[in-house]
């Protein structure tokens, strides 16, 4: 299974094979919103209104088929703290109106989950038996805390779900083409994982590059997990399809995740 393209006229996303139910992993492309923000936006957190915000989530909602007023979504914080959410969780699309939380997992039917990323790692989970869906955002020290593996956790302890039943996908962040660091993150992930984490980390001059997607594929398999889609886009390299904090800063938009709870016995 792979992690493909879907367009649907000026609008552009990405899907895993190995997820059964409505997801996405959203790009810039295909939205209204304008200037730093052009053109998929999908939070309000650098200053885009939300009318456009609302409308960028009314094209995706069609598109992918969901409610937006049961979108359910994070305020991170680059924690390991994963919430078990229903519908009654919804507080509107401004995630400053929600606990903190890096991650979100529900059982039930509609409810829809999102997390931002602009660098970071986004992670979907979906369990086709329970039928049980997880969003996860892996900064660097949520990857260190093991926020994969504690995502996988919580679909078991609320929801019943086997980890090998689950379904994986990692989606776009900065590659290890691109993630250029100093020697705390690798010494993070290594005291983390242990020495499975070194085959993931380069060392070039006095810097450091590191594959956030491996690294957090490791901890998805440490917890149980098998079935894995990774896709191979980088952020940083395709700064014309997604938003890279490397490039601008905070002068740009956020995508990030969706995925939708069908229900059990898929």
């Amino acid at each position: 299974m792979s992690i493909i393209i879907r367009k649907n006229g000026t609008l552009e996303y990405l899907v895993a094979e190995g997820i059964a139910v409505p997801h996405a992993f959203t790009t810039r492309l295909g939205g209204v919103s304008t200037g730093a923000f052009a053109s998929l936006n999908i939070g309000l957190h650098l200053g885009d209104t939300a009318e456009n915000v609302t409308k960028n989530l009314q094209i995706l909602a069609s598109a992918i088929g969901f409610e937006p007023k049961k979108l359910i979504c994070t305020r991170q914080t680059h924690s390991d703290i994963v919430r078990a959410v229903t519908a009654e969780d919804y507080l509107g699309i401004d995630h400053h109106d929600y606990p903190e939380c890096d991650a979100l997992v529900t059982a039930q039917p509609r409810v829809a989950l999102k997390v931002f990323t602009a660098d970071c790692t986004p992670i979907l989970l979906h369990d086709p038996v329970t039928g049980a869906v997880g969003a996860a955002h892996a900064g660097w020290r949520g990857t260190a805390a093991d926020i994969a593996g504690k995502t996988v956790k919580a679909m078991v302890e609320n929801f019943g779900a086997e980890p090998e039943n689950i379904r994986a996908a990692i989606g776009p962040n900065i590659g290890a083409c691109c993630f250029q660091t100093d020697a705390d993150v690798p010494q993070a992930m290594i005291a983390a994982l242990g020495d499975v984490a070194k085959k993931h980390i380069r060392a070039q001059n006095e810097k450091y590059y590191v594959n956030l997607k491996e690294i957090n594929a490791e901890f998805l398999r440490r917890a149980g997990v098998t079935h894995i889609d990774i896709s191979d886009a980088c952020t940083k390299c395709e700064s014309h399809r997604f938003w890279s904090h490397r490039i601008t800063g905070k002068n740009r938009g956020s995508q990030g995740a969706i995925i939708v709870c069908k229900g059990g016995s898929l």
